[in-house]
C-alpha cells in the first residue's frame, strides 16, 4: 500500500515532558520529551510490551501518569495550552483529544444508529435532550451518521452490530462524529478485510490532509505504517528510541532487526 505524504503541520499538538508510568517498582513508560501531531498522520510502532497502548492511555488519562506533563496545544480560538495530565478524562475528550476503544460500548442492546447517537450524547458535546428530543437537531445528527454508515457500507442502521469488524468500524465512526482535533487509533484495522482497511485509511488521509485533525496510529501492519504515515515513532521498553520519516526508520537496520525482525524492515 502506498500513498503520497502530506506536508508537516510544523507545530505539535501535544508535547510530553518527563512523562512516566510506574507500577510498583517497574517503569513501563519513560518519555523525556516527545512531540506529537506535527505531522498529519504519525505512526507509533514497536514490539508487544513496548508501552505503546499505555502511552496512548496516558494522553487521554484513561490511566494517570505517575509524573510529567502532557501539554495540549489546541487550534487557534479554542483556548490556551493545557496539561492533560491534570485534566479529567471526559474534559480531555471534550477538548478534542480522543482515543478509539474508550467510548461507551453498548452495541448489543442498541441499534447501530442508537449507539452512535448515544456516543454523541455521552460525550457531553451535545445535550442528551437535543439528540433524542429535538427533531431538527436529531435529523442533522442522523445525516452525519448516515454519511459514515454509507461510506462503510452498513446496509441497515436500525440493525444491531454483529461482527467484531463491524464494531471496530463503528468505534472509529463514533470518534469521528465527536469532531476530534487529535485522534489516537489503537490497531484500528486489525482483523478487518483489506477493503475495509483501505476505506479506513483513505478516510483518515482525506480528513488529516484537510486539517480536520492530526492522527497517531498504533498498527502492527507495517506496510500500512510505511504507506500512510508521514512520521514514525519507534518504542521499545517504554522509551521512544527512534523517530523520523518512514524511510529513515526503515533504514535503521539495527533497530529493525533487534525489535521488529528483519522481515519487517
Amino acid at each position: 500500500m502506498t500513498a503520497s505524504h502530506p506536508h508537516s503541520n510544523s507545530e505539535p499538538v501535544l508535547r510530553l515532558h518527563g512523562v512516566r508510568k510506574k507500577y510498583g517498582g517497574r517503569t513501563v513508560v519513560d518519555v523525556a520529551d516527545l512531540a506529537l501531531g506535527a505531522h498529519p498522520i504519525e505512526g507509533l510502532i514497536g514490539p508487544n510490551g513496548a508501552g505503546k497502548t499505555t502511552l496512548m492511555k496516558l494522553v487521554t488519562r484513561a490511566i494517570p501518569a505517575s509524573e510529567g506533563q502532557i501539554m495540549y496545544h489546541p487550534p487557534a480560538g479554542e483556548g490556551g495550552s493545557r496539561d492533560l495530565a491534570r485534566m479529567a478524562q471526559d474534559a480531555i475528550a471534550r477538548a478534542g483529544v480522543l482515543k478509539s476503544n474508550q467510548l461507551i460500548q453498548d452495541f448489543d442492546s442498541l441499534t447501530i444508529r442508537e449507539s452512535l447517537l448515544l456516543a454523541l450524547a455521552s460525550s457531553g458535546r451535545e445535550r442528551f435532550y437535543r439528540l433524542f428530543g429535538e427533531k431538527a437537531f436529531r435529523r442533522g445528527a442522523q445525516g452525519a451518521i448516515d454519511e459514515y454508515l454509507d461510506y462503510f457500507h452498513f446496509r441497515d442502521p436500525d440493525a444491531h452490530a454483529g461482527s467484531a469488524g463491524e464494531k471496530k468500524l463503528l468505534d472509529i465512526v463514533r470518534c469521528l462524529l465527536l469532531r476530534p482535533k487529535f485522534l489516537l487509533l489503537d490497531e484500528p484495522t486489525a482483523g478487518l478485510p483489506q477493503e475495509d482497511t483501505d476505506r479506513v485509511m483513505e478516510l483518515m488521509r482525506r480528513k488529516t490532509t484537510a486539517g480536520e485533525f492530526s492522527l497517531l496510529i498504533i498498527e502492527h501492519d507495517l506496510d500500512l505504517i510505511w504507506g500512510s504515515c508521514t512520521h514514525v515513532h519507534f518504542m521499545a521498553d517504554g522509551h521512544v528510541v527512534l523517530q523520523g520519516s518512514p524511510e529513515e526508520v526503515r533504514a535503521n537496520n539495527m533497530l529493525a532487526e533487534k525489535y521488529l525482525g528483519g522481515s519487517h524492515a
